[in-house]
C-alpha cells in the first residue's frame, strides 16, 4: 500500500467497521491503531473530509437504517436497543434530530425521511498546485499572549477573534511582539484545544502572542501554552486573508496529508503573518501544524 494512501485506507475501514457494528459503541482509537494511526489524526481528517463530525456521521447512518425498521412498524423499544439506545425516549430524540419528524409521524405517514448515503473517500491526484512546505524539528518552547475562549469557525472572519485582538491595545500587540524570541517568529495567532472532531461552533482557545524559548522569563499577567518538542508541517501562503489562508488549511486535509506520510498530532496550531496588507485585506502566512510520521506498513 502506498504511504499517502494510509489515511485513505483507514477512513474507508472505518467507515466498513461503522456499517458491520451500527448498534454498537465506537471504538474510534482501536479502529484507528488497527489501521496504523492515531485516533486524534483520524477524527481530523474524517471531518475535514467528510464535511462532519464522525459522531455526528454514526448518528446520522444509524438513524437512516432505523428508519425502514420504523417504518416497517416493529416495537420502538427493540428498534431502538437494536441502534445502540437504552430507551425509546433517547431514541425519538436522535431520530427527530436527523429527520426532523418523530418515528410515530415517520410511522403514520412514511415520512419525509432524510437518508445518508455510506461514505466512500477516494485519494484524486491532481497536483495542478503545488503547496509550499517545509517540515521543521522544534525543541520545547511556550507559546505566551493574551487568550479567549472562542467559537471555531471554517469560513470567513471570527468575529470572536477579530473582537479579542481589537480589545487589545496598541501597545500591547507592540510589549507581546518585543517578547518573541524564538521561531514561530513576530506575532501569532495560536488555536488550542480544539474539539478532535473540529465540530463547527465548537470551544477552542484563541491566544494572540508570540513564541518564547523554554527557560525564558514570562510576564505574570500573561497567558502561557507550553509545547513540547516536535515535529511541526510548515505551510505558506499569500493571497486574499483570510480565504487563503483558509484554503490552504483545507489543501492540508484533502491534497497534503492523503499524498505524504505524516500525520497530525495533538497540539496548538499556530498561523505567522509574515507581511500583509494595511487593511489586512491579504497576507503572506505560516501555518504551523504539529505532526509526526506515520508508521511504516
Amino acid at each position: 500500500m502506498p504511504e499517502g494512501d494510509t489515511v485513505i485506507t483507514a477512513l474507508t475501514r472505518t467507515v466498513e467497521h461503522i456499517e458491520a457494528h451500527l448498534g454498537d459503541e465506537l471504538d474510534v482509537g482501536a479502529v484507528a491503531r488497527t489501521h496504523g494511526t492515531t485516533e486524534y489524526h483520524l477524527r481530523r481528517m474524517f471531518s475535514s473530509l467528510a464535511g462532519m463530525p464522525l459522531s455526528e456521521y454514526v448518528r446520522r447512518r444509524r438513524m437512516t437504517a432505523a428508519a425502514g425498521d420504523v417504518v416497517g412498524g416493529e416495537d420502538l423499544l427493540t428498534i431502538a436497543v437494536r441502534y445502540g439506545y437504552g430507551s425509546t425516549e433517547a431514541f425519538a430524540r436522535a431520530f427527530r434530530a436527523v429527520h426532523g419528524i418523530a418515528p410515530s409521524v415517520a410511522r403514520r405517514d412514511g415520512g419525509p425521511l432524510r437518508t445518508q448515503p455510506r461514505l466512500r473517500f477516494r485519494l484524486t491526484v491532481e497536483g495542478s498546485i503545488p503547496m509550499d512546505t517545509r517540515i521543521v524539528e522544534r525543541p520545547a518552547f511556550r507559546l505566551i499572549g493574551r487568550a479567549a475562549r472562542v467559537p471555531l469557525m471554517h469560513r470567513g472572519v471570527n468575529p470572536a477573534i477579530q473582537a479579542h485582538i481589537a480589545a487589545l491595545p496598541a501597545t500591547e500587540h507592540a510589549r507581546l511582539k518585543g517578547l518573541s524570541d524564538t521561531d514561530p517568529a513576530g506575532l501569532l495567532q495560536v488555536s488550542a484545544d480544539v474539539d478532535p472532531d473540529y465540530t463547527e461552533g465548537s470551544k477552542l482557545t484563541y491566544l494572540h502572542g508570540v513564541a518564547r524559548a523554554e527557560g525564558s522569563t514570562v510576564p505574570a499577567d500573561l497567558d502561557v501554552v507550553d509545547v513540547p518538542a516536535g515535529t511541526w508541517a510548515v505551510f505558506r501562503t499569500s493571497g486574499a486573508y483570510p480565504q487563503s489562508l483558509q484554503s490552504t488549511w483545507a489543501a492540508t486535509a484533502t491534497d497534503w496529508f492523503p499524498a505524504n506520510p505524516w500525520r497530525l498530532r495533538p497540539g496548538p496550531s499556530i498561523v505567522a503573518v509574515l507581511d500583509r496588507a494595511d487593511d489586512f485585506s491579504s497576507a503572506t502566512c505560516e501555518l504551523w501544524l504539529p505532526v509526526d510520521q506515520e508508521p511504516q506498513p
